[in-house]
């Protein structure tokens, strides 16, 4: 088998090596673009009709979000149904949809508005079908939420280009706002299975009997209800104030949840604890966004924590433990991918204080794009022998 046929064998080869790929591409065009602009000069003409900082928003959250989701669905599914993976053909296929998606979104300026809008928005129905398919012969609740979150994410997307398209009158910051939150809550779903679930595992293979993670139900159900109703809210176009309650209960409850997951056990594994602190972040994005639409803060500061922390933080955990779990190697981070854990989190923090503290906007802004682009870079070098290579026998990881 050649290293290209390999690639298209499962979700997680093909998807997760094009998400690592276009995170650095799609900061390396923004950070660009503002450093230009914060040396005095200026940049007109781009290939895109969107303004710059909306096509940013849209391909990390729509294009790159969108690749690591589907990376993530596919590779869990066949597990979650004892099914096969799906074939070769599908995976091609799904691949060049979402790269002719962002070439259309990359090419705007020059092609219709209903065509970009058709490569864009076909890529999840086709993901989506398939997953729809293999989860059919086992539904179960907790899987088939999955399908409603991932519709609300691509109806956000619609949103974005019913007004690209001059066909409403305002949604595409709405939409772009539902497609992160969206995001959020997926986070809350998975991520609220996967990291309990991860640690215990760990400790229970390192002897441990007691004190293992729990998840409160009364934590759990209110931490997922609410993650789950804040994008639909949004999508509603409800006043800010009202998507607030929602969104304040869904990162407090995540908080709670967090505490109860033994997250100080794991402070010597990067590929747990970068899971615990992913977590954390989306949760105390959720918090700030809740918060500004109040009043309190900055929405552009919260979105940052949100998107790069919780969003960002959690996309690469999962997608590198997926990676190296899949293709039969030790459940143990390289040493690049670990340093990408940790840089991740600064990037945010560092986003944060770009909105918080207008002074400091450019030089935080550009320092938050290089610690992504190094994290992102370190990612997908790290892992380059593993989307390409061929599976090894099983090892024991120590996570």
């Amino acid at each position: 088998m050649t290293p290209l046929h390999r690639l298209f064998t499962a979700g997680f080869r093909v998807f997760f090596l094009a998400a690592g790929l276009f995170a650095v591409f799609t900061m390396i065009v923004w950070e660009g673009w503002l450093a230009v602009h914060a040396l005095g000069g200026m940049v007109n003409d781009m290939p895109f009709a969107q303004a710059p900082h909306l096509w940013h928003a849209h391909e990390m959250i729509f294009g790159y979000g969108a690749a690591a989701v589907a990376g993530f669905l596919m590779t869990a599914a066949p597990n979650w149904t004892g099914g096969p993976s799906a074939p070769v053909p599908f995976f091609a296929g799904a691949a060049a949809l979402w790269l002719a998606g962002r070439m259309g979104i990359w090419w705007s300026a020059s092609l219709p508005d209903l065509l970009v809008a058709v490569l864009d928005l076909a890529f999840l129905p086709l993901v989506a079908g398939r997953l729809l398919g293999m989860l059919w012969k086992r539904p179960k609740p907790q899987q088939m939420i999955l399908l409603a979150v991932i519709a609300v994410f691509w109806a956000g997307n619609l949103s974005v280009h019913l007004e690209w398209a001059g066909l409403t009158a305002g949604g595409a910051n709405e939409g772009l706002r539902t497609g992160l939150l969206s995001l959020a809550a997926l986070i809350a779903v998975l991520g609220g299975r996967v990291t309990p679930a991860f640690t215990r595992n760990a400790m229970i293979r390192e002897g441990r009997e007691t004190g293992l993670p729990r998840d409160p139900r009364p934590l759990a159900i209110p931490a997922i209800a609410a993650a789950m109703l804040v994008p639909l809210a949004m999508l509603a176009r409800l006043p800010e104030p009202v998507i607030a309650v929602p969104a304040l209960l869904a990162g407090a409850a995540a908080l709670g949840r967090l505490a109860f997951w033994r997250g100080g056990w794991c402070l010597r594994q990067p590929i747990l604890w970068t899971l615990h602190l992913s977590y954390a972040m989306s949760a105390l994005g959720l918090i700030l966004m809740g918060l500004a639409w109040l009043g309190l803060g900055s929405e552009v500061a919260a979105l940052h924590v949100l998107g790069i922390g919780g969003v960002g933080g959690m996309t690469l955990s999962v997608m590198s433990r997926a990676a190296l779990g899949h293709s039969g190697r030790a459940l143990v981070a390289p040493e690049g991918v670990a340093l990408a854990y940790g840089l991740v989190p600064l990037a945010a923090a560092l986003r944060f204080a770009g909105s918080a503290w207008p002074a400091f906007y450019y030089p935080a802004v550009l320092g938050s794009g290089a610690l992504w682009l190094l994290a992102f870079t370190l990612f997908t070098v790290s892992l380059w022998p593993v989307f390409w290579g061929p599976r090894l026998t099983a090892q024991r990881g120590a996570a």
